[in-house]
């Protein structure tokens, strides 16, 4: 199973093993990892599961959708490497990967 690790926004890691298929969202939700609010469950509705991509794994998930660029228009403190943490689908590849979460959802 791959491992995601959670990067709070005050350095604390949160390591969580995530079932494939399931969304990055849902790894932390499930796992009651801080910082990704998620309030519309994961149907690209809000910005609360907004997160960074650890750089060196930007170039190895999927590119955002229109709708995803759409919504990240509502979080706060975007960066390059922002993305919603419910539109990272977990797969083996992914084992390894490291998302922060911004200092609040909004």
């Amino acid at each position: 199973m791959p491992k995601i690790k959670y990067v709070e926004h005050n350095g604390k890691e949160h390591e969580v093993d995530v079932p494939e298929g399931w969304s990055v969202m849902e790894g932390a939700v499930k796992n009651l990892v801080p910082g990704i609010d998620a309030d519309c469950g994961g149907a690209c509705a809000c910005a609360t599961c907004h997160v960074y991509v650890d750089p060196q794994w930007t170039d190895k998930i999927p590119g955002k959708s229109d709708m995803e660029e759409t919504m990240l228009d509502f979080a706060q403190d975007l960066e390059p490497n922002s993305r919603l943490s419910c539109q990272i689908k977990v797969t083996a590849e992914l084992d390894g990967l490291v998302v922060r979460t911004p200092k609040s959802q909004h």
